[in-house]
This record gives C-alpha cells, structure tokens and sequence, in this order.
C-alpha cells in the first residue's frame, strides 16, 4: 500500500465515498496489492470525493495540498495518490499510529 519513490512516497487507498464522517477505517486487501480503505463523506459527484481525499490526506500527512495528488484511479474506488515531501519512514509511522 505505501512504496517509496522519487520526491516521496505513493499510497495505495480504497475510498468508500458518501460516508458519515471522512476516517481511515482500515485495510483493504493483503500482501502487494494491499491498499488503505479511506471513508470520505463527500459523494462521488464532479470530483468531490477526490478533493475531500486529497485534503485528508494532506491533514494527515501534515502536507499541503498540493503535494498531494492522485497518480491513477481518478474513476475508481481504487486509487494511488503521490505524498511529495513525506518519507517512507515518516509515512509509516504515522500510518502506524492511525490504524491502532
């Protein structure tokens, strides 16, 4: 779900939109093609959705938003976004403390 690249790290998530509230609640998947499964209380309509993920993981990762941006599955529930300026060190720990 989390591998290091050039400039940062990309992150692997599964977006359950229309959601009561926006929260990590888990991992989607085992092993390689494992992803973390976001709920995002904005509905999938006019890229609502993907905005409402950008900024959460933006909060999350103590990032601006610009940093954050999606790489593949603009379309999809399946999505890898690139965390530009965050370590792979840095972004599993702090995915190790959210998923307790």
């Amino acid at each position: 779900m989390l591998r290091a690249t050039e400039g940062g790290v990309t992150l692997a998530v599964r977006a359950q939109p229309g959601a009561k509230k926006t929260a990590i609640i888990g991992v989607y998947g085992e092993g390689a093609s494992a992803q973390l499964k976001v709920a995002v209380q904005a509905p999938p309509v006019e890229g609502r959705a993907n905005s409402a993920l950008i900024a959460f993981l933006a909060e999350t990762f103590a990032l601006p938003k610009n940093k954050v941006e999606i790489v593949s599955g603009e379309l999809s529930r399946s999505k890898v976004f690139m965390l530009r300026g965050v370590s792979f060190a840095q972004a599993k720990v702090i995915l190790a403390q959210l998923q307790r």
